[in-house]
């Protein structure tokens, strides 16, 4: 059984720069979920994607990762269009939108400042991604968006950074035959610069499924 780690504290508030934050966002949000956001989809799945944080007027708004804003789009098309996602576009908690052997989580839980969390952040949290990592069953795979996330998966191993290094589409093997697969985030800015394009995404996502689901 796994036993690394520690379950989703929905009431945590260990980083007192971002209980604080939150608190202000609360205040003048007072309908949005503006607290610490819980993964999505079932635990052990045998994919599981790992974003960066929450975004303002996405998951920090709605409750659920990459919902409600700009950086979804992409994900959840693509989800969709690999039989990962029941629903090609997801706007709210409890659209109906369900993941097929699929899970969504963020290497930070909260929302940052300017989207921004310091490294002393992500090494708070990732307590929480050590849970989840741990029960992506053996042969299954991770699908990191972004820098930090790759680098939160490797801290959360205790593999030195040197061991893996971030590209797009790069792949790396991990601990029980798990495969950690690269991509640039999906990020209103990567994909309006094209930096990353639809096929360069579908290419990343379909190496972390089809090891996932062989």
């Amino acid at each position: 059984m796994p036993t690394r780690g520690r379950a989703f504290d929905p009431g945590c508030a260990r980083c007192p720069r971002l209980s604080a934050f939150l608190a202000g966002v609360r205040t003048k949000n007072p309908a949005y979920h503006a607290r610490p956001v819980p993964s999505f989809g079932e635990p052990g799945a045998r994919l599981l994607v790992i974003g960066l944080a929450p975004g303002m007027h996405g998951a920090n708004r709605t409750g659920r990762p990459f919902t409600g804003d700009h950086a979804g789009i992409l994900l959840y098309r693509t989800l969709y269009d690999l039989g990962l996602s029941s629903a090609p576009e997801s706007t709210a908690d409890g659209d109906g939108l369900r993941l097929v052997d699929c899970r969504i989580t963020n290497a930070v839980r909260c929302l940052p400042p300017a989207n921004k969390p310091t490294p002393a952040e992500v090494r708070e949290c990732s307590g929480y991604l050590a849970w989840e990592l741990d029960r992506v069953p053996k042969g299954g795979a991770v699908l990191a968006l972004g820098t930090v996330a790759h680098g939160a998966v490797l801290r959360a191993w205790s593999l030195p950074a040197a061991s893996a290094r971030f590209a797009h589409a790069a792949t790396h093997l991990l601990p029980g035959g798990r495969l950690l697969v690269d991509s640039y985030h999906c990020s209103r800015y990567n994909t309006q610069t094209r930096r990353l394009t639809p096929a360069m995404f579908a290419q990343a996502v379909s190496l972390a499924r089809e090891w996932s689901h062989r």
